[in-house]
């Protein structure tokens, strides 16, 4: 009977210990970066899909544009080209190679935007003004996206790190750190928007 109660005393302390060193909030946090990455490769999905309807929009009143909607069209077979599942997540260079794709995107919508400024037939359009917020939209999401993933990444990586939850984290789940998306090195650069209008 003693040894019973020992065992009563014993299995609470063990069950407390064991959850205190990241079993169950381990795998919750990488789901939680997972669940992010899901929205953030959605919104990038939606991009991919709103683009070709972009640009046979804009094909249709902006002949002179066709360089610009080459470049815009080649980029997004690029983007969409560079897969990064969860499971890559850890990858640094494969995270790059996503980010540098989809950045490679990003800096060749940026005159397709800005074509409304330079012709005016095109603001009367109400397709092509309907399409430009969809798409201004989209790009506010990705960031709000992005924002979140790097968010739950930042979490999910001091959880793996601190104590007492690193004890589990290494011993049971063998976790390593997952990479947040940085801003490329182009960020940085003032985009050059020329229509050759003059």
């Amino acid at each position: 009977m003693t040894a019973l109660r020992r065992f009563g005393l014993v299995a609470p302390l063990a069950a407390f210990s064991l959850a205190g060193c990241g079993l169950n909030s381990v795998p919750t946090a990488e789901e939680q970066v997972n669940a992010a990455w899901g929205n953030l490769q959605a919104d990038y999905q939606r991009r991919a899909d709103l683009i070709p309807n972009l640009v046979s929009t804009v094909k249709g009143y902006a002949q002179q544009e066709k360089t610009v909607l080459i470049e815009v069209t080649q980029a997004r077979a690029s983007a969409t080209s560079v897969k990064l599942s969860a499971d890559d997540l850890s990858d640094p260079a494969k995270v790059q190679a996503f980010e540098n794709a989809q950045a490679r995107l990003s800096s060749a919508i940026i005159p397709l935007q800005r074509l409304q400024e330079a012709y005016p037939d095109l603001k009367s359009n109400q397709n092509f003004l309907a399409l430009q917020d969809q798409l201004e939209g989209t790009e506010n999401r990705i960031n709000a996206s992005r924002r979140d993933y790097n968010e739950a990444v930042q979490a999910y990586n001091t959880r793996i790190r601190t104590f007492p939850d690193a004890i589990g984290a290494k011993i049971f789940y063998g976790a390593k750190p997952k990479v947040p998306f940085a801003a490329s090195a182009k960020a940085q650069e003032a985009p050059t928007v020329d229509f050759n209008a003059g």
